[in-house]
C-alpha cells in the first residue's frame, strides 16, 4: 500500500512537471518580449517593455500605461497576457531615468519612492513619452495601424489626457482612473472611451457622473462597467486572489477588454 502510494505521488508529480513545462513552452511560443530604448529630447532614455505576439500578419497594438506603482512585475505580466491574445503590446516605464541614478521602476528603493517620482512628473513630459511610444508602434511593420491605450489608476487618468492629445487612437480603456480635473479637455477626445470600475472605489467613482455628462455634452462615446463589491486596483489584486469580488471583476473585465480590443 505504501509503495503504491509512493508510485502515485511520483506519477502525479511527473505529470505536473510536464504540464508546467508544456504551459511554459506554449507561452514562450506565443510571444517575444524585449526592452526598447527611446531618446528623449533632453537626452535621457525612456525604457519600454515590448511584447510581440506570434502572428503571420500585422496586428493591432496596445499601449499599456502603468498605475502609480510604475512598470512593475504585474504590468509586465498583464502585457504578456494581452500579447498572448494576438496584440503587440508596449508598456513605457514613464519614470525611467527621470530620477538621477534610477534607470527603471524596479531600481527604486520602495513603492513610496516610486509614487513620489510618478507624482513629480510633468504632464507635458508624460505626453511626449507617450508620443514616442505611439510613433514607434505606428511605424512598426508588425502593426496594422490600429493602436489602443489601456491605463490603470494613475495610468487610467493619463489615458483620458492622452486621448485628448492624440485623436488617432482606436480605443481608450480606463481602469479605475478619474478624468482630469479640467473636464474641458475632454472635448478633444475623438476615440471611444470604456471605463472599468469597482463599486467599492468611491474616490474614483464619485467623478464618473460629471465625466459622463461632459463626454455626452461633447458628443463623445463613454461607456463603463461597475463591478459589484470590487475595490480600487481590482485587476492587480484580483489576479492574486483565488476567489472574491476583485477576482470576479478581474475575470469579467478581462473578457470585456479583449472583446473590445478585437
Amino acid at each position: 500500500m505504501k509503495l503504491n502510494l509512493q508510485i502515485l505521488v511520483l506519477v502525479l508529480g511527473f505529470s505536473g512537471i510536464l504540464k508546467a513545462q508544456g504551459s511554459k513552452q506554449l507561452s514562450d511560443s506565443l510571444i517575444h518580449a524585449e526592452w526598447v530604448d527611446f531618446e528623449r529630447d533632453n537626452g535621457s532614455v525612456l525604457k519600454a517593455f515590448v511584447v510581440y505576439p506570434e502572428s503571420r500578419a500585422a496586428t493591432k497594438a496596445v499601449i499599456v500605461i502603468h498605475e502609480n506603482l510604475g512598470l512593475n512585475e504585474w504590468i509586465m505580466t498583464f502585457s504578456e497576457k494581452v500579447a498572448g491574445q494576438g496584440f503587440l503590446v508596449i508598456s513605457p516605464d514613464l519614470i525611467s531615468n527621470r530620477v538621477e541614478g534610477i534607470e527603471k521602476t524596479t531600481d527604486f528603493e520602495n513603492n513610496d519612492k516610486v509614487r513620489d517620482a510618478i507624482y513629480a512628473l510633468d504632464q507635458e513630459h508624460v505626453t511626449k513619452d507617450l508620443n514616442l511610444v505611439y510613433n514607434y508602434v505606428e511605424n512598426d511593420p508588425a502593426v496594422n495601424g490600429k493602436i489602443s491605450v489601456v491605463g490603470f489608476g494613475w495610468g487610467g487618468s493619463q489615458s483620458f489626457s492622452y486621448a485628448a492629445q492624440n485623436p488617432n487612437l482606436e480605443n481608450v480603456m480606463v481602469y479605475y482612473g478619474a478624468a482630469p480635473q479640467d473636464l474641458t479637455i475632454l472635448k478633444f477626445i475623438k476615440s471611444p472611451v470604456y471605463g472599468f470600475y469597482g463599486a467599492a472605489d468611491n474616490k474614483v467613482n464619485m467623478t464618473i457622473p460629471d465625466t459622463e455628462k461632459t463626454m455626452k455634452d461633447y458628443g463623445n462615446l463613454y461607456t463603463f462597467d461597475i463591478y459589484e463589491d470590487a475595490g480600487h486596483a481590482f485587476m492587480s489584486r484580483g489576479a492574486q486572489e483565488a476567489y472574491g469580488p476583485n477576482n470576479m471583476a478581474y475575470e469579467k473585465s478581462w473578457k470585456k477588454l479583449i472583446s473590445l480590443l478585437k
